[in-house]
């Protein structure tokens, strides 16, 4: 099922869509020289928005939990795109250690961990999960709700070399896979390891990681890809701008929040006066680091607005400051925030707010999902509590797209488009990577 678009402005998707199809060998060919030059993310997922009139991710992860929302019609194309990737980087891996984030009893994350798992034994892997959270001192079995079970076991450092080696108890891999995006910082057991491939590297998580960063190396890569199918870069990436410190409990750096909203809503009003768009444009300001999951996101439609809106920033960040769940503060702490031009979504799915999901391993897209939200506007994040996830197989679908039909008509050459827009933006994390690699003048 395809949620189906409520807007008369499918022109320039439409348009879009058919371009993609027509230069559909130039683009997988630029996309194989891309993978020449540069190394893909180890995995990364996707959110996407489709406007009607423009298509652009809002949101690169590179550590993505939710693989069990993925269909068992998509596990080929993950085993696949699981062996690819290893034999890449350790051609003669034996174990691999799965270190999540720390959530031993959130079933919903756990079930992830066991697709997780079930891919990478599928591709000729011992997978055993080692948990670095205080409370695991001991192999702890959790049942999820798909009558899975995951056991969680106590990672051990282990020294040789000179440096240290993760494990387990019984258990020695050469290859770790990250499953947690260190938003809170890098653990000191997972640094300077002896001879163990770490995946992702340290600096993709948020410790390290800007969004502004990410969408600058989006917006070349948008331009280039642009100028390759013919068509305005605009309608594939998001504008933005960036602020430095701004401390909402403090009010300062509040002028730069204010000057760079309004200069960014003035972009986004005259590209949608050349589009003819009938729609009112907003902002989206967030944190420069740290994934949203739902949380601290302020949407601007007017910079009027912003006064009150920071004044019911600085009111959550007193209530969490109070031991209070706050959802609306962009930043609790002085930090860089990011001003994203806002996407909405015209997709719907029985009447319900949606926006896809596209999940890429290595080079390839191995399957997606949409998100729904019953509760949420079309300029609103859905990545929030409340949200649904219907499972879509992209496994006839982005490989194989249906040159000759109407635009807008056929799902396998919507799901195409989709899977494009996922990497390009699985290459400019690539891009974003290799820029902040602490290790690149090793190599220069």
């Amino acid at each position: 099922m395809v949620p189906h678009l409520v807007t008369a402005l499918t022109g320039p998707i439409n348009e879009l869509e058919q371009r993609l199809l027509d230069a559909m060998p130039a683009i997988e060919r630029w996309f194989r020289l891309e993978w020449m030059e540069h190394t893909p993310p180890f995995y990364s997922a996707v959110d996407i928005r489709n406007a009607g009139f423009k298509l652009a991710p809002v949101d690169t992860d590179l550590f993505p939990g939710g693989w069990n929302n993925l269909t068992p019609a998509m596990l080929p194309l993950a085993v696949q795109a699981a062996m690819a990737a290893i034999e890449k980087i350790c051609p003669e891996a034996r174990n691999l250690l799965l270190i999540p984030e720390n959530k031993p009893r959130c079933t919903f994350y756990l079930s992830n961990l066991a697709q997780l798992q079930r891919i990478f034994h599928m591709a000729g892997l011992n997978v055993r999960i080692g948990s670095i959270h205080p409370d695991i001192k001991k192999p702890t079995r959790v049942e999820v709700p798909n009558g899975d079970t995951v056991l969680l076991e106590p990672v051990i450092r282990k020294k040789g070399g000179g440096k240290g080696r993760l494990g387990l108890k019984d258990f020695d891999p050469c290859t770790i896979l990250l499953n947690n995006d260190l938003r809170v910082g890098v653990p000191g057991i997972l640094e300077d390891l002896n001879e163990q491939h770490l995946l992702p590297p340290l600096h993709a998580g948020w410790s390290v990681r800007r969004k502004s960063t990410h969408f600058k190396c989006y917006e070349e890569v948008s331009k280039r890809f642009g100028k390759l199918i013919g068509v305005d870069p605009w309608l594939i990436n998001p504008l933005f701008e960036k602020c430095g410190e701004v401390d909402f409990s403090q009010k300062s750096g509040l002028d730069c929040l204010t000057s760079n909203v309004d200069q960014l809503l003035g972009k986004i009003r005259k590209k949608y006066k050349e589009y003819g768009i009938n729609e009112k444009p907003f902002v989206v300001v967030k944190a420069d680091n740290g994934s949203n999951d739902g949380m601290g996101i302020m949407t601007v439609r007017d910079v009027k607005d912003l006064p009150a809106l920071t004044q019911a920033a600085r009111e959550a960040i007193a209530v969490a400051h109070q031991g209070q769940a706050s959802r609306f503060s962009p930043v609790e702490e002085p930090g860089n925030v990011i001003i994203q031009e806002g996407v909405l979504t015209h997709e719907r799915m029985n009447d319900a707010v949606a926006e896809p999901v596209v999940y890429m391993m290595d080079r390839y897209v191995v399957g997606g999902f949409y998100r729904i939200h019953a509760h949420r506007g079309v300029d609103e994040n859905l990545n929030a509590p409340g949200s649904r996830y219907v499972p879509l197989a992209f496994t006839d679908s982005t490989r194989l797209p249906q040159p000759g039909l109407k635009p807008g008509a056929s799902a396998p050459n919507r799901f195409y488009m989709y899977g494009v827009i996922g990497r390009l933006a699985m290459v400019a994390a690539s891009y974003e990577l290799e820029a902040t690699d602490p290790n690149a003048e090793v190599y220069a």
